[in-house]
């Protein structure tokens, strides 16, 4: 039986990453998080999982999550398991992760230019690391629209901070019961290589998917490909 697939975006862009998605993986919808797209954010502590629990449908759905999304829809599989009937995780963060000076590095200099209100500094020093050079330059502009949209929606919010999942799921992962897919773009930094290992090891019967000339979003960047490596997932688990 076909499932509904909630699409949860990116930390450095928004729903409009899964648009093509939104045809090619229906019954699809995707959720804008607080503090990006269409959602304000009101406050300095926000949870994640709960605001898209609260927007799944009634019987378990196919969460279909990039970075951020991937982080919170696998701490949801973890949290609500009877809400969740698959997993499709797009180079997810996972906590405990010791990070490259690489990706620190970008943290600190987006950190330092949202300080000083320089939006499209910070902008360009998330995009540096998490796009390859030869993106689209179309690709490139969205998602530089998107996470420039989101530092405005942020502003003001100098103690943003997400409610973490205990234990966490870097724990857990032999708990995850339902089927999971985890990509990765072969351009994306090593630590999401890294964290992707550990899932497909730890996470029982996890499958694992590379799309090759693709970064950090896969979906946007390579979508016919992404698709394609999606559905025939969808397919053989039957969601």
């Amino acid at each position: 039986m076909t499932t509904e697939r909630v699409l949860v975006h990116a930390g450095i862009a928004d729903s409009r990453m899964y648009r093509q998605q939104l045809e090619t993986l229906a019954p699809a919808r995707a959720v804008d998080l607080p503090g990006f797209g269409t959602e304000p954010l009101e406050s300095d502590t926000v949870d994640y999982r709960q605001f898209v629990r609260d927007r799944l449908p009634p019987g378990p759905a196919t969460l279909v999550g990039t970075s951020l999304g991937g982080a919170i829809a696998l701490e949801l599989a973890l949290e609500s398991p009877e809400r969740v009937a698959a997993l499709v995780l797009v180079g997810p963060p996972l906590d405990g992760h010791e990070w490259s000076d690489e990706v620190r590095t970008s943290w600190q200099e987006e950190e330092d230019a949202f300080e000083r209100g320089d939006l499209d500094a910070a902008v360009e020093a998330n995009l540096r690391v998490w796009l390859p050079d030869d993106v689209d330059p179309q690709v490139r502009a969205l998602v530089a629209e998107m996470q420039r949209h989101a530092f405005e929606l942020q502003t003001g919010h100098d103690d943003l901070r997400s409610k973490r999942l205990e234990p966490p799921a870097s724990t857990r992962l032999a708990e995850v019961a339902v089927p999971t897919l985890v990509i990765t773009g072969d351009e994306d930094v090593r630590d999401i290589h890294e964290i992707a290992d550990k899932l497909v090891t730890e996470i029982p019967d996890a499958e694992r998917a590379t799309i090759a000339g693709a970064g950090h979003l896969p979906s946007l960047e390579r979508p016919d490909e992404f698709d394609a490596v999606v559905l025939a997932f969808l397919r053989k688990h039957g969601v």
